[in-house]
């Protein structure tokens, strides 16, 4: 059984940072916890430098619903929303909005 293979709707590259284009990187899942299968569903997955994902202050697991963290959760939350439905829609899906935060 081979590796999982995750996708972004945010990108073709999951080889290298979004943010940083560091080859070395990480896949996090926007929606991480109890919604990280309905990010692997929907590409609301970003590779991020490992940096940016867990090794600094202020890294997405450092901050969460805060900094970059939030920043990726309205991206994503915008995309569902251009292409999967309403914010209802999204609340249902994720729990809550965070376009609002």
């Amino acid at each position: 059984m081979g590796k999982k293979r995750l996708w972004s709707v945010f990108t073709d590259n999951m080889d290298e940072c979004y943010y940083t284009q560091n080859p070395y990187c990480e896949r996090h899942h926007i929606y991480y916890g109890p919604f990280r299968k309905k990010s692997e569903i929907f590409g609301y997955i970003m590779p991020l430098a490992s940096r940016l994902h867990r090794n600094e202050k202020g890294s997405v697991h450092d901050s969460p619903n805060s900094g970059l963290d939030l920043e990726l959760k309205k991206m994503a939350q915008e995309h569902f929303e251009a292409n999967h439905g309403t914010e209802d829609d999204f609340i249902r899906e994720f729990g809550m909005s965070y376009k609002h935060l």
